[in-house]
């Protein structure tokens, strides 16, 4: 077993919810040890760097409103403050973000359509609603809605939208007036109907340079993977064939992963694991010796035969994560967990040669092209998640494992709602 004092609280993972444990947890003098299954530390808020060019794991902004814990992220690092500006591309044409608000693009008749479609929606209450299709179809109408948030949950979701529930969305997606549809099928719209009116970014370091301040002096051993857990004894079992004892167990792994961990794991614990769904996905990087390829800071393709559901420009998030005179795209692509992978050589074949259309580049401006796998990207909120989800996590505490983050409370978090539940627990 490793040298650590039984009076050590143990965290699995050092994503920004494992960090944020360990900080407050060090602020309160409690001592603490972080074990990484990586050889470095971030989780998805890392980064990777290939030739002087760096790539978050997945993509990630803050639009944090808290003053503690934007104060956190401020004094861990300068901050860029970009406006909420995002595009869409559909069938060759651009449309800001979002769609339904700024139709003037698309031509005469695919507007009537949606308009047409938008004004007899169907009427429902929120009680009468049964899934995310009937939300789609009251929100926009049938004709916008079939061809732009349903091809985008195939892409992004990997499920049909009648296979998933409602409660996820509060302000995700904004509902739009007929005379917002109107005005933005008219004329092009200056005003902002996203969320937020700004999304941060480092100006040095990557994405996980908000976390500076709460890394510094914390105790991360890296490639632990963990792989058996007994709560009886209070011990982690690690790959590399050691262990350590506990005396407070935190976790942010996913709960399908934690839930193997357990010997004589009861059934119904199991079988909720197994029904639980989620996206994994490949991240297409690429750089480049033009420093224009990038137009869009983000935007969404919602062209089926496009492999790619989003692409975001590392270089505009910062020009620091890129070489002088160059520029970068980040193309992310997922499945639904139990669904069939197409090979890494076929995305990345289909996702370059589709960006050369919507980007305008060529081969001879590419100086980096590199594809990567992640299993974990985005819970699904398919039908049964909540009910499944707590029979897991009241089960794990019954166990003594308290559970942070995106994956260990198996939720739409935000980073900086990711990073809060490492503070509160």
């Amino acid at each position: 077993m490793e040298n650590i004092l039984l009076s050590n609280t143990v965290i699995l993972g050092s994503g920004i919810s494992g960090i944020s444990a360990g900080y407050h947890l060090q602020k309160k003098k409690i001592p603490v040890v972080i074990y990484e299954k990586d050889n470095d530390w971030g989780g998805l808020c890392g980064f990777f760097t290939i030739k002087g060019f760096r790539f978050d794991r997945f993509v990630h902004f803050s639009f944090v409103k808290d003053p503690y814990i934007l104060n956190c992220f401020e004094t861990s690092s300068s901050l860029y403050a970009h406006p909420t500006v995002a595009y869409n591309y559909y069938h060759g044409v651009w449309l800001k973000h979002p769609a339904i608000n700024n139709l003037f693009p698309l031509s005469s008749d695919e507007k009537a359509k949606i308009i047409a479609d938008f004004v007899q929606r169907p009427q429902k209450n929120v009680s009468e609603i049964q899934n995310y299709d009937e939300w789609l179809r009251v929100q926009n109408g049938n004709y916008f809605a079939e061809h732009f948030p349903f091809a985008y949950t195939r892409k992004y979701w990997g499920q049909e939208p009648r296979n998933m529930e409602t409660k996820w969305i509060g302000i995700r997606i904004r509902s739009a007036s007929l005379d917002e549809v109107l005005k933005g099928a008219f004329e092009e719209q200056k005003q902002n109907f996203n969320y937020t009116d700004f999304m941060m970014y480092p100006k040095k370091g990557g994405f996980r340079s908000i976390l500076n301040l709460c890394r510094k002096g914390l105790d991360i051993r890296f490639n632990k993977k963990a792989i058996r857990i007994d709560t009886d004894q209070k011990i982690v079992f690690f790959e590399d064939k050691t262990s350590v004892p506990y005396n407070r167990l935190i976790s942010s792994l996913p709960l399908p992963e934690i839930v193997k961990m357990l010997p004589d794991c009861p059934q119904n614990i199991s079988e909720a694991a197994d029904k639980l769904h989620w996206t994994c996905g490949y991240q297409v990087s690429l750089g480049f010796h033009r420093p224009d390829v990038a137009k869009h800071l983000w935007f969404y393709i919602y062209d089926e035969d496009i492999l790619t559901a989003r692409v975001y420009s590392p270089n505009l998030k910062s020009p620091d994560n890129v070489p002088t005179g160059c520029s970068s795209l980040q193309a992310e692509i997922f499945f639904d967990c139990k669904a069939p992978l197409l090979s890494a050589e076929t995305v990345l074949q289909n996702t370059v040669e589709k960006l050369k259309q919507v980007c305008h580049f060529d081969d001879s401006d590419i100086v980096l092209k590199d594809i990567r796998f992640e299993p974990y990207a985005n819970i699904t909120f398919t039908h049964g998640i909540y009910e499944n989800r707590a029979i897991i996590i009241d089960y794990l505490k019954s166990r003594g494992i308290d559970v942070i983050g995106r994956f260990g409370q198996w939720d739409y978090l935000w980073s900086y709602q990711a990073f809060e539940t490492g503070m509160n627990v």
